[in-house]
Order: structure tokens, then sequence, then C-alpha cells
């Protein structure tokens, strides 16, 4: 599935409650301050990808609650909570890749590193 990508720093701002955000997705939506960031614009792809995988609104849940755990473990840290989360993980490992999304295995965010 190729992601719609919409440019609204309007909208990223506005969700920017507890840490800066320069893009969200909304399968099958990307919204970005800036579409010529191709890291980014990678990053958030993976994320579709992921939202797919669970159907989307379990996404959502997962991601909520693991980030709430985390904020718990990382004594309100918002930012380590948020990079910690086993979505953005995978999301940060691969962003560089462009490759990535080619080669993925299903799951992958779930999946441990050796």
């Amino acid at each position: 599935m190729v992601p719609i990508i919409i440019e609204s720093e309007k909208f990223c701002k506005a969700v920017s409650w507890f840490i800066p955000v320069g893009a969200i997705t909304l399968c099958p939506f990307i919204i970005c301050r800036d579409k010529s960031d191709k890291v980014m614009l990678n990053h958030e792809s993976i994320h579709v990808k992921q939202q797919l995988e669970l159907l989307v609104i379990p996404f959502f849940i997962i991601y909520v609650l693991n980030w709430a755990y985390n904020l718990i473990k990382f004594k309100g840290d918002t930012e380590t909570a948020y990079r910690e989360l086993i979505f953005e993980k995978e999301a940060y490992d691969n962003e560089e890749n462009v490759e990535y999304l080619s080669t993925r295995q299903k799951w992958s965010c779930f999946k441990k590193e050796s």
C-alpha cells in the first residue's frame, strides 16, 4: 500500500502534546511538516506497515499501553518512553534503510534483536 502524504505544519504542531511531532501516521495517511524529508517518510512508512498488520485500531491500543508502561518504567521521561516504544524502535532502527520495507518480515516490531 502506498500511503497518502499530506503536508500540514499546523496539524503536526497541534498534536505535539508531549514531544515535538514532525509527522504522524494515521493509516493510510502520513501527515508531515515537510514532504521532502525522505528519512522521515521511510520512518512513517514503517508505521503504515505496522498499522496494517495490526488492523490499525489494535496498533493504537498497543501503542498507548506500551507508552504508559514506558512512562512508569522511565519515571515520567516522555522522550525515553517514546523512543523505547516497540513500534518506534523498529522505525528508528530502520528509517535510513530505504530497502527495509521490501525485506521486512511480518511482525518485526515484536521480535527481539539478539
